[in-house]
């Protein structure tokens, strides 16, 4: 492959976890790479614990739809003077809104990931203006060609995303051990996500939050279990802190979610990614997502994933995972399958680059 100069868009953790090794492989290879992000606290610091330089650029724009509009248009005319002097000859996004139209208005060809096809509100400003598509297989191509692109440009991997960073370290994230908390060892973890409350596609459609099910869960086992709840954002710390007080362990500072993952017991998630990553860990898992979406139905349907659909299913669900250890050596079993028989996301994209350039 000649030297090509690529940019990268990373807006979330999970776009921290997922082009790093990309990131790395390309570098690797001679080509030139620059990584731009926004201020979004985990994010950022997730960028600085995998040791990934981003060039920081505008800000998120929280939940309301102005703020949201307003900082994105803020964000596209300062971006923009960046890219065009940087001249990439790709631009790499997990359908960032930015990205998409510097990209468009640029001439620059734009290689797009995108798992949410829910999130109508991104693909409604990016599907139309992506160059090429790469999308997990269990999203039929009908979703997207919705959305205003061809079918041509749309290239499937048998994945699940967090394949991209744990056919990389999977076997050392067990080892990694957890932050420095003031646990009782002698308990198990229960580990809780918190929803994407910002999220156009959660903000817009005011679905009801998960707090019921926390409480359920804090409320019925918080004596006999370390319950770790890792929050997304300030006022999520804020909020949960003064719920829950010293009955759960409030995440302040943003960690390497895959090893705090591997040392819980069970896993109880209001999203998406790490309810994914969870599970392809073997690690017993719970959705209790406020919306529902192919990534997840995929997930219950292949026994990966247990839904709970009310607080009281939710702590049975959780009692009896946490007391079963025949469940627990049957779901490591069935998610080795299940992993093994998937393929790198990042390695069919260079494949992708490889035959474009």
């Amino acid at each position: 492959m000649l030297s090509l100069r690529i940019w990268f868009d990373i807006l979330t953790p999970k776009q921290v976890m997922f082009f790093n090794p990309a990131v790395r492989l390309l570098q690797e290879s001679d080509h030139e790479i620059l990584c731009t992000s926004r201020h979004y606290r985990e994010a950022i610091e997730l960028a600085k614990i995998k040791n990934l330089k981003l060039k920081i650029v505008g800000s998120h724009g929280g939940a309301e739809r102005y703020e949201k509009m307003r900082e994105s248009a803020k964000r596209i005319f300062e971006l923009s003077a960046l890219i065009n002097r940087f001249e990439p000859d790709f631009a790499i996004t997990f359908s960032s809104p930015e990205g998409s139209r510097i990209a468009f208005g640029l001439g620059i060809r734009h290689i797009g990931f995108n798992d949410s096809p829910h999130a109508e509100a991104v693909s409604k400003l990016t599907i139309p203006l992506t160059h090429h598509l790469f999308s997990p297989w269990i999203i039929p191509i009908s979703a997207w060609v919705k959305f205003g692109i061809s079918r041509g440009k749309i290239t499937q991997y048998r994945a699940l995303d967090p394949v991209a960073w744990l056919i990389r370290n999977r076997s050392t994230a067990y080892h990694a051990g957890l932050p420095d908390l003031n646990l009782d060892r002698e308990k198990k973890i229960v580990l809780i996500r918190p929803e994407e409350t910002k999220a156009s596609y959660i903000a817009d459609k005011k679905v009801a939050n998960s707090i019921s099910m926390v409480d359920a869960i804090v409320n019925s086992l918080s004596e006999s279990t370390n319950i770790i709840i890792l929050c997304r954002y300030e006022e999520q710390i804020r909020q949960f802190m003064e719920r829950y007080e010293e009955r759960a362990f409030i995440m302040r500072n943003v960690v390497d979610g895959t090893s705090l993952t591997a040392a819980s017991e069970v896993f109880i998630g209001a999203g998406g990614t790490m309810t994914s990553e969870a599970s392809l860990l073997g690690k017993p898992t719970i959705s209790i997502s406020p919306i529902r979406f192919y990534v997840e139905k995929y997930l219950v349907s292949s026994g990966l994933v247990k839904r709970a659909s009310n607080p009281m299913d939710l702590v049975r669900l959780t009692k009896k995972m946490l007391s079963s250890e025949s469940y627990k050596r049957r779901q490591k079993t069935r998610a080795a399958c299940i992993f093994d028989k998937m393929e790198d996301p990042i390695a069919k994209m260079v494949s992708y680059l490889n035959a474009n350039t």
